[in-house]
């Protein structure tokens, strides 16, 4: 199952699903954010993992907690809100903030929702990642070339299937996300994709305009 299918299938659906009716946004716009944010959320990982201590950290909590049953049970998305809470803490560190700032003001969802409906997503992400782990037979020092794998190949499914706004925003989103090899994700994605505005490969507003357009012309 590829990145994108996890977002577009039944996974996403539940997912955005639950956060509609526990948090009354819409569908869309959950959907949206879950488009942008998964990727941002492998791709702080994936600079984790550089660090030979965080890759261990983060192969030991797959292995432990994250073997993608929750893939198959909708009913762990929200019971595991709590620990998704904790995920991002670590994930993000001290830019939690800023980051569920930007995701905010760039999907017009209130910053009071953004962190429940990411806690349950985080969860959804690792279960993921540990299930492509498992399928790739990989450890602790593959995990980066995994994460990098699980980012290239849904950029450029994306790229190659843009006959829906979701693909739009995923490839926008991977294309940012993919342009720099080191730095801060936060700025390769957020920054130059989301910010960015009328200097992005997308033209006509970039993320910004397709973001619009999904949400009904926010």
């Amino acid at each position: 199952m590829s990145l994108i299918d996890l977002l577009t299938g039944n996974t996403g659906n539940q997912v955005a699903e639950q956060a509609e009716n526990k948090f009354g946004i819409s569908k869309n716009q959950v959907i949206a954010l879950l488009a942008v944010a998964t990727p941002l959320i492998i791709s702080y990982l994936r600079n984790k993992s550089q660090d030979a201590k965080e890759a261990e950290a983060l192969n030991s909590a797959l292995d432990k907690d994250h073997n993608g049953s929750i893939l198959n049970d909708a009913s762990q998305i929200e019971a595991r809100q709590a620990e998704g809470g904790s995920i991002l803490g670590h994930i993000f560190g001290d830019q939690k903030s800023n980051v569920e700032n930007q995701l905010s003001q760039n999907t017009g969802i209130s910053i009071d929702k953004i962190g429940p409906i990411l806690a349950m997503l985080a969860p959804v992400v690792m279960g993921y990642i540990g299930q492509q782990k498992q399928q790739s037979n990989v450890g602790a020092g593959g995990l980066g070339d995994l994460l990098g794998g699980i980012l290239g190949n849904a950029s450029s499914q994306a790229q190659a299937q843009q006959s829906n706004p979701l693909n739009d925003i995923l490839g926008s989103v991977l294309g940012g996300g993919q342009s720099q090899s080191s730095g801060n994700p936060l700025n390769d994605i957020l920054g130059s994709v989301l910010g960015g505005g009328g200097n992005q490969q997308q033209g006509g507003g970039g993320l910004g305009s397709i973001l619009g357009n999904i949400l009904g012309g926010k």
